[in-house]
C-alpha cells in the first residue's frame, strides 16, 4: 500500500527471544480500536524472527523483517527496517512504546518520516478522522491534551497505560513480508552482549504484596523505618529509581521501566511521586495504596487509596499497628 495516507495504525513490536512483550499487546489492543474509527486495520511491523507473528492473532495484517541483524534490538537497524515498512505502508499513527525501541526511535522517526511525535502518552481516542493523545509531562505531574493533525503521526505509549487483553485476541493474522533493506548488511553498529540482571535475594515480580519507597525516604538510614514495616508483613522491600541509583537499594528491588514490572495484589509507596519511569512498572497491581505528603503527586493518579501524612508519622503507627 503507497500513496496517500491510510487510516492503518502500525504498532512496532518488541520480544525477547522468542516471546512478544506484554507492552507490544498493549499498543495493539489500543490500535484496533484507532483502526476501526478512523477506517482502517491494525498492523504490526516485526523485525526479527518471522514466526512470532503467530503470537499475534490481534492484528489484521503482520509486515515481517527478517534479517539476523534485527534479532535482537539494535537502534541503526530497526530504523532502517522501519523507514522500508513505513514506505510500503503507509500509516496513518505508528504507535511504539515508551522502552527503549521508543525512546531510541520515536525521535529519529518523526525526523525522517517527517511526522508529529506525541511522547509519553497514556490515553488516545479517535474520532471524525482526528486522533487525541493524552501526554504526560513535567515528570507526569501535567496531563496535556494534544491532537495529531496531518495525515500521519507517531505517539510513544507509556508502558501499563492501556489494557492488555484486546491485543491478545485470538486471530491469524495476514503476513507480508518485506525484504531487508540492503544497508542492514553494513551496519555500523553492533551488538556486543545483552547483560541479563544479576539475581538478586528476593524476586519482586512474584510478590502478592510489596511496600516500596521513594525518593521522600530522604536517606539511606531511613530505610530501616519502612523495612521494619515490610518484616511485620513479611515482604520485600521494594523502590522507585532515586533510591537505587543513590545505591541504598539494589537494581533487583527497582520498580519501573528501567527496573522492574511488577503486579502484586496490593501496593503499598511511601514517598513515591509517582513520574512515568515508576508507573510503568506498576500501575498494573490490583491494589495500589500511596502516601505522598505532596496532594499533586502524581502517584494519586494511579493509585486506589491516597494520604498526604508524612510517612515519617504514618509507617512507624503502621508497624506498631500491625505488630500488635
Amino acid at each position: 500500500m503507497t500513496g496517500a495516507m491510510s487510516g492503518n495504525v502500525l504498532v512496532l513490536a518488541e520480544h525477547e527471544g522468542k516471546q512478544i512483550s506484554e507492552g507490544t499487546y498493549e499498543l495493539l489492543g489500543a490500535a484496533r480500536g484507532l483502526a476501526a474509527a478512523l477506517g482502517g486495520t491494525a498492523e504490526v511491523a516485526l523485525f526479527g524472527p518471522r514466526e512470532l507473528a503467530a503470537q499475534l492473532g490481534g492484528a489484521d495484517t503482520v509486515v515481517s523483517v527478517d534479517h539476523p541483524a534485527l534479532a535482537e534490538y539494535l537502534p541503526e537497524a530497526y530504523e532502517q527496517a522501519l523507514l522500508a515498512v513505513l514506505a510500503a505502508r503507509s500509516p496513518r499513527l505508528v504507535l511504539m512504546s515508551t522502552a527503549t525501541p521508543g525512546l531510541d526511535l520515536g525521535a529519529a522517526m518523526a525526523v525522517h518520516w517527517q511526522a508529529p511525535l506525541a511522547a509519553y502518552v497514556t490515553k488516545l481516542e479517535a474520532a471524525d478522522g482526528a486522533i487525541v493523545a493524552t501526554a504526560a509531562i513535567l515528570g507526569g505531574k501535567v496531563l496535556a491534551e494534544l491532537e495529531l493533525t496531518g495525515e500521519k503521526a507517531i505517539a510513544t505509549v507509556i508502558g501499563g497505560a492501556l489494557p492488555v487483553a484486546a491485543g491478545q485476541a485470538a486471530g491469524t493474522p495476514e503476513v507480508v513480508d518485506i525484504a531487508p533493506p540492503a544497508g542492514l548488511d553494513q551496519l555500523r553498529m553492533s551488538l556486543l552482549e545483552v547483560t541479563e540482571p544479576q539475581a538478586g535475594d528476593v524476586d519482586i515480580t512474584t510478590a502478592d504484596l510489596l511496600v516500596s519507597v521513594g525518593r521522600g525516604i530522604e536517606s539511606q538510614d531511613n530505610l530501616e523505618l519502612v523495612a521494619e514495616l515490610g518484616d511485620v508483613l513479611g515482604v520485600p522491600l521494594s523502590a522507585s529509581r532515586p533510591v537505587v541509583d543513590a545505591g541504598w537499594l539494589p537494581k533487583t528491588r527497582q520498580v519501573g521501566k528501567s527496573g522492574l514490572k511488577v503486579k502484586p495484589k496490593a501496593y503499598l509507596a511511601f514517598g513515591i511521586s509517582g513520574a512515568p519511569e515508576h508507573l510503568e512498572g506498576m500501575r498494573g497491581a490490583d491494589l495500589i495504596i500511596a502516601c505522598n505528603t505532596d496532594p499533586g503527586a502524581p502517584i494519586f493518579d494511579v493509585a486506589h487509596y491516597g494520604t498526604t501524612v508524612d510517612l515519617f508519622d504514618l509507617v512507624p503507627a503502621l508497624t506498631e499497628k500491625l505488630s500488635q
